[in-house]
């Protein structure tokens, strides 16, 4: 086994606020800090004595599926699951991940201390399976964005692929993601804003490129002139999509809620008004319309509304009908030539997952 590949990792894993921790503590059976010498010394040489075993065939609780010799990102859905051995580190970078285990130990290496079977990590936290344990690291939100090395093995839930639908709304062009260094920037786990909210309703309107072109000004101060959003939002203004939040204000950073968003999608299908204010009614209305299940309706009323639930909504907007025209949103949006039919059947195949009824 070659020492040298793993000895970095854990050179990492020991390092910043582990040090400052570990070394403050004098790792005692009632002190749950780790003592910095321990791991340096008996902690790490019993992970690679415990790794030599494995590799060499000897037995060991889980069954080494596969090995990543660097650190590997993958995006994930609720119920998958990592399993891990002796010298296993994960780093959950989005999302509510869940560790069990039933004997053993698991590490927080950024805090110094040992975790609970059954915790949620911490997320930008490192944390290593040690010596003897076997552990479990499962999606509990619905969805989770985990860097992963050494030792592993993944089993998939048949959960709704919501990081699917961001891939495949990205293929036709109406989802670009975020700057965000991981995940593929879908960000899929935080809360929508307003301005991300109107640019998907310009996008399911088919009107992006209008939007992109626009050159006139908004009366909104917090929107910087010349900028991208300020196209978006000036543009909305000017076909009377949006009045801003005050007369002066458009509030781009703040969050939206599932009846707000789907009340943009109703307007795109042509199933209510610019002007309507009421939205107690929007989640049964979108129902009756065929955009919504009764399932769907119940998730959106009952979670937080996330950037997953609104890739969500609007990938299976694109099925229901437009109002009058005797065509789906998909089929209008193909007829204006914003995505072509290869895209279509290229995002269509990436969808496997299940349809909440």
């Amino acid at each position: 086994m070659k020492k040298r590949a793993l000895l970095p990792v854990l050179f990492m894993l020991l390092s910043g606020m582990c040090i400052y921790y570990a070394a403050a503590s004098g790792g005692s059976s009632d002190d749950p800090l780790i003592s910095l010498s321990y791991l340096n010394g008996t902690f790490t040489d019993t992970v690679l004595h415990r790794i030599d075993a494995q590799r060499s065939g000897a037995s060991a609780s889980v069954p080494v599926s596969a090995n990543a010799d660097a650190w590997t990102e993958t995006r994930l859905i609720s119920g998958d699951m990592l399993s891990g051995s002796t010298g296993t580190c994960v780093l959950p970078l989005a999302g509510e991940i869940a560790v069990s285990f039933s004997s053993g130990t698991v590490v927080d290496a950024t805090s110094g201390t040992e975790v609970s079977s059954g915790s949620t990590l911490t997320v930008r936290h490192r944390y290593l399976v040690a010596e003897n344990t076997a552990a479990s690291f499962t999606v509990a939100g619905k969805t989770a964005v985990l860097d992963y090395q050494g030792p592993y093995s993944l089993s998939y839930s048949s959960a709704a692929d919501y990081n699917a639908m961001a891939e495949a709304l990205k293929t036709i062009h109406l989802f670009r993601g975020s700057l965000t260094g991981y995940g593929n920037g879908f960000d899929l786990e935080v809360s929508p804003t307003r301005l991300q909210a109107l640019i998907m309703f310009i996008r399911l309107m088919g009107e992006e490129d209008e939007a992109l072109a626009y050159t006139g000004t908004t009366p909104f101060t917090d929107i910087a002139a010349g900028s991208e959003p300020a196209r978006y939002v000036g543009y909305a203004y000017s076909q009377g999509y949006t009045n801003g939040y005050t007369k002066t204000t458009f509030r781009p950073s703040q969050k939206v809620n599932a009846y707000q968003y789907v009340e943009f999608v109703l307007r795109a299908l042509g199933y209510s008004s610019i002007g309507t204010t009421d939205l107690t009614g929007t989640l049964d209305r979108a129902v009756s319309c065929g955009i919504l299940t009764a399932g769907e309706e119940s998730m959106l009323s009952r979670d937080a509304f996330l950037r997953a639930e609104l890739v969500y909504v609007s990938w299976y907007a694109l099925d229901a009908p437009v109002s009058g025209t005797g065509q789906t949103l998909r089929q209008t949006l193909l007829s204006k030539g914003i995505f072509t039919e290869n895209e279509n059947f290229s995002a269509t195949a990436l969808i496997s997952g299940p349809r909440i009824p």
